[in-house]
């Protein structure tokens, strides 16, 4: 019989899409009151990989990743999800999001994306949330799983999840 062991603290981060960066500072703000510090902000990307939230949010978004200094317990860290969907819905015009918000963390191992939608991959954590591993840690860098968004795949993406896991290693 193995131990039960309290898992280690993990590193929250955000991704932020839209095309009004006005919308990408609030959300920013509302982060930090919920989260605390900021301790890594990426450049803003161009976000072509889909059109999925073109309907919703136009054309010409940008997607911008954030950390923060205080580390996470995983004991009920989906509701993170819950809170940032409260914070899209308040950020919102006409019924429709001026920001998506994506929250994850990561420790040493892996990249963890938090999700509305099952899927086959997705483990249920509780109320309506899911969780799925999206990048694995080998041989010195993140590394995609054949059902890793195309976006995430990138080496721009891998690049600021390689920096944040070396902030989240140095606070450990």
């Amino acid at each position: 019989m193995g131990i039960i062991r309290k898992p280690h603290k993990v590193k929250l981060f955000i991704g932020m899409l839209s095309k009004d960066m006005e919308h990408m500072r609030r959300a920013s703000t509302r982060l930090k009151r919920v989260f605390g510090r900021i301790d890594f902000e990426s450049d803003l990307l161009d976000f072509e990989h889909t059109d999925y939230y073109a309907a919703e949010m136009g054309h010409g978004l940008k997607r911008k990743f954030i950390s923060f200094e205080r580390l996470m317990n995983l004991d009920g860290i989906y509701m993170i999800k819950i809170a940032t969907n409260r914070i899209e819905k308040a950020l919102s015009r006409d019924g429709k999001r001026a920001v998506n918000i994506d929250p994850g963390y990561l420790d040493m191992s892996k990249v963890v994306l938090f999700s509305t939608k099952d899927y086959s991959h997705r483990i249920y954590l509780g109320k309506g949330i899911f969780a799925e591993v999206t990048l694995y840690y080998k041989d010195g860098t993140f590394n995609a799983w054949p059902w890793t968004y195309p976006d995430y795949k990138t080496t721009a993406y891998i690049s600021i999840f390689n920096s944040v896991r070396e902030l989240y290693k140095s606070g450990i």
